[in-house]
């Protein structure tokens, strides 16, 4: 029977990209897919001056986010009826199974490092497009 190769600390430097279901581009970081993490997912989303998330949600995973520059939008809720704006400083944390909507509605680009218990970084997100007009 063949071993499984012992796990090893790995460097990424976050220099490509990646289109994400939520109609956003991130770096790529730490996944499953680039690393071989088996119980979590990080990476850098820069959101450009009026970009704007797909209305979804992270069915089984949770997600904490540090926002590096600028600031984000985002609504979240059964029906988006929640809303806060996240600063650069800030942390923000997402419960699994939550619907939010983030948007950069401000003039100048906002950067965040986001973590998830999904080491699959695309797996566990469910697009709501019945939510997105909920949002002007």
């Amino acid at each position: 029977m063949p071993m499984s190769p012992k796990p090893t600390c790995r460097l990424v430097r976050p220099e490509s990209t990646y289109q994400g279901k939520q109609g956003l581009s991130y770096f790529a970081g730490i996944a499953a897919e680039t690393v071989g993490s088996s119980g979590i997912c990080m990476h850098l989303l820069t959101m450009p001056p009026g970009a704007r998330a797909k209305a979804h949600m992270h069915e089984s995973h949770e997600t904490a986010i540090y926002v590096l520059s600028g600031e984000v939008h985002t609504w979240y809720g059964d029906r988006l009826e929640d809303h806060i704006v996240v600063k650069a400083g800030d942390l923000f944390y997402i419960p699994a199974g939550v619907p939010h909507l983030p948007a950069n509605l401000s003039g100048a680009s906002s950067s965040a490092v986001i973590a998830r218990t999904d080491p699959n970084e695309q797996e566990s997100v469910v697009l709501l497009p019945e939510l997105d007009g909920l949002v002007a």
